[in-house]
């Protein structure tokens, strides 16, 4: 069960828009599930970007009022209007080489694992957007599994549906390639074809070390297998409560290998739920030694 709550109060004629409004209790109803869903903390400061992605979905349905939505979304066994809500109502800001410290600091560290003995490499990108995240990485690991023959692979994981299948084609336009060094765009960007004119391809050997894959970070605990070396999880977690956040970062944890490292965004903090880290620099945690339960 969703866990509705009271009765929505819209049932007025028409599609809902800017003229009628999302009333107060309808948008209780809408934080109060996207929040058991998603984790995602939506205020009332939101109204406007709840209610105009909501009319996105019925007018996608046709449908007429909010109540009629809701009473449609609690009828859906199968699940598949909820991601359409999620997929509507996640945002999704990203580039390529953003907090770009990041990966400077991952390709240093990558030097010094490799010429450790280091021949396994595991990364997970949780909140993979688009995949402008995930396709950094593979762009800045890649040298390393040229030179040293790494067995090199890397998670990108997201909530929504859509953001994933547009990761998986790999397709961008050319104005979100502009952080790229051009030795790189060069080398892992081609030109094709595509609507409106021309976009940039992914080459297949970066496609190739990417694996996307749907995860809720609600969901505990989350159904991976094998242990990371390093997790990005950057400005995610800001869209969190405080005991959500802390859930993650604990199976975060779990699933880092000891002396791994979990990097999240510059404006994020483990501040009060680091006790399974070492700070390395803000933003920079490391993996200690400690036990984690499971």
């Amino acid at each position: 069960m969703l866990g509705f709550g009271k009765k929505s109060a819209s049932n007025g004629q028409g599609l809902p828009g800017a003229s009628t409004g999302m009333s107060s209790s309808d948008l209780a109803i809408f934080q109060n599930i996207l929040h058991e869903k998603t984790g995602i903390v939506l205020t009332d400061s939101k109204r406007a970007l709840v209610e105009s992605r909501v009319t996105q979905r019925l007018r996608a349905l046709q449908m007429s009022s909010y109540g009629s939505y809701l009473q449609y979304l609690q009828e859906d066994k199968s699940g598949e209007e909820m991601v359409q809500l999620i997929d509507v109502i996640s945002t999704n800001i990203t580039n390529f080489f953003r907090e770009p410290d990041h990966f400077e600091l991952l390709d240093s560290t990558l030097e010094s694992w490799v010429g450790q003995g280091m021949k396994h490499v595991r990364i997970w990108s949780a909140a993979c957007s688009t995949g402008e995240e995930p396709y950094t990485l593979a762009m800045t690991v890649h040298k390393h599994v040229l030179k040293h023959r790494l067995d090199m692979k890397i998670l990108a994981t997201d909530i929504s549906t859509r953001v994933l299948a547009h990761a998986k084609t790999g397709v961008y336009d050319d104005k979100l390639l502009a952080k790229i060094p051009d030795p790189l765009r060069s080398k892992y960007f081609r030109a094709v074809p595509g609507q409106g004119g021309t976009k940039f391809a992914v080459s297949e050997q970066l496609k190739q070390m990417v694996m996307f894959h749907r995860l809720n970070f609600t969901v505990f605990p989350y159904p991976i297998k094998g242990m990371f070396d390093v997790i990005f999880c950057r400005n995610a977690m800001i869209y969190f409560d405080r005991d959500l956040r802390a859930k993650m970062v604990r199976e975060f944890a779990r699933l880092l290998k000891p002396g791994g490292i979990l990097m999240i965004g510059h404006s994020e903090t483990l501040m009060g739920m680091e006790n399974l880290y070492r700070t390395i620099k803000p933003s920079v945690y490391q993996r200690l030694n400690d036990g984690v339960d499971g």
